[in-house]
Formats: C-alpha cells, sequence, structure tokens
C-alpha cells in the first residue's frame, strides 16, 4: 500500500476512479477506487476529500486532457489568415475534439448522465466558461481580420455553436451506432461555416468526399 507521500499516488487514483465510474455507469465507492489504485480509502480521502471531490478531479482531469488534445496545439498566428487557413485550421480543431471524444472511454459518461451530477457541475461549468471566452476571441480575432462578417455577435454566436456540438456528440456517442468521425467533422463544421457565413466548400471538394463516404 502507498503512503499519502508516494509518488505517483493521485494519478493512480484518479485513473482508477475513472475505470470505477465506467464500470459502475457513473457510481462509484471509495473503498472500490482504492482497492483498485491498490491503496488505502485513507489517502484517497487525504488527497480529494471526499467521493464528490475525486469525482469533479476526475472529470476536470478529462477536460484538461481535451484542451491539450484539441486546442493545446493553438498558437496566435503572427500576421493576418487568409480565409481558407483560417477555416482548415478550425475544422482541424473540431476534428480533434471529435476525435479525443471518440477514443476516450470515459466520454459518452462525461458529456451524458454524469454531467448532470451535483459534484460535476462547477467543474462543467468552469469549462464551459472557459470555451465560450476562447470561442468569442477567435471570432473576434476572426472579424478584425476580415474572415468573419463583423455584424455577427461572437458570444452569442460561440454559445450556439459549442451548444450544437454538444448536441451532436451525445448523439453520437450515445446512439446504436456511431456515424464515421470524418463525415460528423464534416457535418458539424457545414453547420459552423453557415452560421459564420464563410464561402461554400467547393463542390470539388466537398461533395465528391460526401459521394465517396456514401459510397
Amino acid at each position: 500500500m502507498m503512503d499519502a507521500t508516494s509518488p505517483g499516488a493521485p494519478e493512480r487514483l484518479l485513473a482508477a476512479a475513472q475505470a470505477e465510474l465506467i464500470d459502475g455507469h457513473g457510481h462509484l465507492e471509495m473503498q472500490a477506487v482504492a482497492r483498485r489504485a491498490q491503496v488505502s480509502v485513507g489517502l484517497a480521502y487525504h488527497h480529494f476529500g471526499s467521493k464528490a471531490g475525486l469525482i469533479a478531479a476526475v472529470v476536470e482531469d478529462f477536460y484538461e486532457r481535451l484542451d491539450a488534445a484539441a486546442f493545446g496545439g493553438a498558437k496566435p498566428f503572427a500576421g493576418t489568415l487568409s480565409t481558407k487557413t483560417w477555416a482548415d485550421r478550425e475544422r482541424q480543431r473540431i476534428g480533434a475534439y471529435i476525435a479525443f471524444h471518440y477514443e476516450h472511454p470515459f466520454a459518452a459518461l462525461v458529456i451524458g448522465p454524469l454531467c448532470r451530477a451535483p459534484e460535476v457541475l462547477d467543474v462543467e461549468t468552469a469549462f464551459t466558461a472557459r470555451q465560450l471566452a476562447a470561442g468569442s476571441r477567435m471570432l473576434q480575432a476572426a472579424q478584425r481580420d476580415g474572415i468573419v462578417p463583423g455584424d455577427i455577435d461572437p458570444h452569442l454566436t460561440i454559445a450556439l455553436m459549442i451548444g450544437g456540438i454538444r448536441q451532436a456528440l451525445i448523439r453520437a456517442l450515445t446512439g446504436e451506432r456511431r456515424p464515421d468521425p470524418a463525415r460528423l467533422t464534416g457535418d458539424i463544421w457545414a453547420f459552423m461555416a453557415a452560421a459564420l457565413r464563410l464561402p461554400a466548400e467547393p463542390a470539388s471538394v466537398g461533395s465528391k468526399a460526401r459521394r465517396r463516404r456514401r459510397s
């Protein structure tokens, strides 16, 4: 058994708690987490304070990893982006966002039933606030560069986009059959591009790709 000073104990507890939540469909017991992590239950309470604190920490860890995977590589561009370059970058972000959710075994639980748990609400609220703030800044920069029309309200628009993407992911992850991630990325981006009144994707690229996916 590890003691409170053992390196890696919090990480092992987080991994064990995530596995317990997946197996328990959103429920866990501290004793079970401690057994899986091979630590004393007292150590779990030492690091996270309570079961609610541990669940919140697992969800927060998930969102930190999501931030790193989908947005961590996004650096400010030195100069003015062309519409095509900007659109390509944002579409790639959507693809990375979807890929992370498809590949992470905890994703369906986080965006589904677990998001309504009282102990998770503060984490969800903080993550959504970060998304909204970053998205608004992104749209405002695009407006300054003349990529997105200036009469679009960036705050309202990003809220609609984030809500739409989340609902699409919930449907994709909890349905009987998951849609192809590339097609889902394309469908979500088409929705975003229309909302931002970006130039339509050339038929030679978009329609042919969609026809190949359908065949």
